[in-house]
């Protein structure tokens, strides 16, 4: 009988933990690696003294059937539910309200509750920074920062990483595949966390910027299941964050607060700011995934698949349905 095939899977975000998860159900043993902390990757939230703010994605939504039904999954479990905010858009010399025909979900309590539900049930070696992977006779060898070269020997090693990290842990072993992933454009995101003592008094809880250097402006406190002072979120647009991406954080914090401030926003108690080197992609590839069967080599993640968390969770899950042909696991 032959052994159970041992996969590395290298990033925890919401396509790695999409993928872990189906292959691990399929019956295949997966050893995930993040480089953070703990899983999420930008459904992120930071936490501090009595507040607590979502700094990465701020919500996500759910089209595709198979996405609607793990949403429905997250909801039962009590870790995902509607957001409806009241939301306005911010255009030049104009601002107004608009109807939200979207239905959003966050996360509960926080954006991170997903990514934890399922990295719970799997395998997560956090902090660790694969650098490096080498094919040997009997598999695959990947080398972390933390720990030099490991020594098991895997079936298959799939990244669910930002492309410009695979490219850099593919030059060697895949050059085709560092290519696919050299031709994606990321870009940054400056993001900046408010916490005020008391209940700031404007007329929305979530507005889309279209002047100035900010793209998005969130009241954090108005998602279900939140606790703690009042928080809000402030994203810069790509194109400035991408300007400013080496500033330092004071004077990128001093830009953003006075674009809030002239779109009524006052001033904050405190405020936290975050640089996301890799927020997005410019375009987003279609894809969907990379799958080398020959090797054993495999990619997936949002800028494989249009963006996006559905689009991550949903790349995550066509490699590993991809990855099972070749395994032939009935």
């Amino acid at each position: 009988m032959n052994p159970t095939p041992h996969l590395a899977l290298i990033g925890a975000g919401i396509a790695g933990l999409s993928c872990a998860t189906a292959l691990q159900r399929a019956g295949l043993e997966v050893s995930l690696f993040d480089k953070s902390r703990g899983p999420g990757g930008r459904m992120s939230a930071r936490r501090g003294d009595d507040w607590q703010c979502d700094h990465g994605a701020q919500y996500f939504t759910a089209r595709h059937p198979a996405f609607r039904a793990e949403v429905a999954r997250w909801h039962q479990a009590g870790v995902a539910g509607v957001w409806d905010p009241r939301l306005w858009t911010f255009a030049g010399d104009s601002s107004q309200g608009r109807e939200s025909t979207v239905e959003r979900f966050v996360g509960i309590p926080a954006m991170t509750a997903p990514a934890r539900y399922l990295a719970s049930a799997l395998a997560v070696h956090a902090p660790t920074n694969i650098e490096q992977l080498r094919l040997q006779t009997h598999g695959w060898q990947i080398f972390s920062a933390e720990q030099g070269w490991l020594e098991t020997r895997f079936a298959a090693v799939l990244l669910a990483v930002p492309a410009p990290q695979a490219v850099a842990i593919l030059q060697q072993a895949a050059p085709d595949l560092a290519a696919l992933a050299g031709s994606a454009v990321m870009r940054g995101c400056w993001a900046l966390m408010l916490r005020f003592a008391a209940p700031v008094d404007l007329p929305f809880d979530a507005a889309f910027v279209n002047q100035g250097p900010l793209r998005w402006i969130a009241r954090n406190s108005s998602k279900p299941g939140r606790s703690g002072e009042e928080a809000w979120l402030l994203h810069a647009c790509a194109e400035w964050s991408e300007e400013h991406l080496e500033d330092d954080p004071e004077s990128v914090a001093a830009a953003l607060l006075s674009a809030f401030g002239q779109l009524g926003g006052p001033v904050p108690q405190g405020w936290t700011v975050h640089r996301w080197r890799y927020a997005d992609t410019e375009p987003a590839l279609h894809e969907g995934c990379a799958w080398r069967p020959d090797i054993g080599l495999g990619l997936c993640g949002d800028w494989l698949n249009g963006g996006k968390v559905e689009g991550a969770w949903r790349s995550g899950r066509m490699l590993a349905e991809q990855v099972l042909r070749s395994f032939a696991r009935c």
